[in-house]
């Protein structure tokens, strides 16, 4: 069964796919800075075991050339640890944000059909066919398939359709026990 997606529910969807989207940029913009931020701190670790390795050879064994490298590398330490967990942090909304990035994609296709769908449905019809049955009206559809199919379910023989040109004369009611003529609808011609 096809269901009808109001425009309303269609904008609200839109809405929430295009925050969504926001949301999934900001985090990739998020995960960039992060890495660049960790990529800094491994450089600046690197640079400070260099200057820790320097002080050492320049200060020899002087205990307070020492303690500065050991606080030096303690807070290096600790930035890289900041750095680490930041990183973590960051992969793991990545990984959350994932999943959402291909149900968006999923969600995409739906809303397409859905449209298509809908356009198919709210497109206005411009005639109607109307069956007859031994000059009586039987039924009134939407197309000619419809109303043979309907024919043909109360006993019309499949084949022996023929389509009459406009204009041309039609067969009266007593010698055609079946047939389907159009309607224009409305102000349609």
């Amino acid at each position: 069964m096809f269901r009808i997606v109001r425009s309303v529910v269609y904008a609200v969807l839109h809405t929430e796919l295009d925050q969504a989207r926001a949301d999934l940029d900001q985090a990739h913009t998020d995960l960039d800075r992060i890495r660049a931020d960790l990529d800094q701190a491994y450089t600046d670790l690197i640079e400070a075991r260099n200057e820790q390795i320097r002080a050492l050879i320049d200060a020899g064994t002087a205990s307070d050339s020492a303690i500065r490298a050991e606080g030096a590398v303690e807070t290096l330490r600790a930035a890289l640890g900041r750095a680490t967990a930041d990183t973590a942090r960051a992969e793991g909304e990545l990984h959350a944000l994932r999943p959402e990035l291909l149900l968006d994609t999923e969600d995409r296709a739906a809303l397409r059909k859905l449209v298509h769908i809908a356009r198919k449905q709210t497109a206005r019809a411009t005639r109607v066919y109307a069956l007859f049955h031994q000059g009586a009206l039987h039924s009134v559809h939407a197309s000619v398939e419809a109303a043979e199919s309907a024919a043909e379910a109360e006993g019309a023989p499949p084949d022996g359709w023929t389509a009459y040109t406009p204009g041309s004369g039609v067969p009266g009611a007593a010698e055609v026990v079946w047939r389907v003529q159009p309607l224009p609808l409305g102000g349609a011609a």
